[in-house]
């Protein structure tokens, strides 16, 4: 008895293939785009796929669009702007908001302040020290109104340390039963800032 479903559901396939195959592969592609796949080669992928014609409620071709895929290239289309290292931090420490503080922690899913910043520089490929204090002596010193996202912003005489995400705001891990947040510069006092 097994034998027979099996020998139907076979039959059905090569049936359905054959099917499928006499409507597509006669079928020409108006135009084709080559794609090079990195380590592997290069590709025509057609702009549209022809079918056959009179099939009622069937259109002449069908357009073809792939979609976005890193690390394989598209002649004449444009490849995806690459976040830049300062963004890559920004948006790293952006995306623990709420996560909770929890003293020496450095991620991934609980942070104190230069825990949160170290972490969020190693996302961008950059290494910064551990600490807040050592945080305020790395890197060029700029000033409060020179701020730029990305910049490590320190406060309370160097003991604490965030991340300036722009309009007057930094991201930071502020204190026990706080989660990551981001808050006004001027809502602590201001010790200095780095550019790393």
């Amino acid at each position: 008895m097994a034998t027979k479903t099996v020998k139907r559901a076979l039959t059905a396939g090569a049936v359905g293939a054959a099917t499928l195959s006499a409507l597509l592969l006669p079928a020409t592609p108006a135009s084709a785009q080559p794609v090079s796949i990195p380590g592997i080669g290069n590709f025509d992928v057609p702009d549209q796929i022809q079918l056959p014609a009179g099939i009622p409620g069937l259109p002449e071709s069908i357009p073809v669009q792939l979609p976005p895929m890193p690390g394989i290239v598209l002649p004449g289309v444009p490849a995806a702007p690459q976040a830049s290292p300062r963004q890559q931090v920004v948006d790293a420490a952006m995306s623990r908001l709420g996560d909770p503080y929890v003293y020496g922690a450095a991620g991934p899913n609980a942070f104190d302040c230069s825990g949160l910043v170290q972490w969020s520089y190693a996302q961008a490929g950059i290494d910064v020290p551990r600490t807040s204090y050592e945080q305020l002596n790395t890197g060029a010193p700029i000033s409060e109104g020179d701020l730029e996202p990305g910049d490590v912003v320190s406060f309370y005489g160097g003991s604490h340390s965030g991340i300036y995400v722009g309009d007057g705001n930094v991201v930071h891990a502020s204190t026990a039963g706080q989660p990551v947040k981001v808050a006004p510069i001027s809502s602590m006092p201001f010790a200095g800032a780095r550019r790393i």
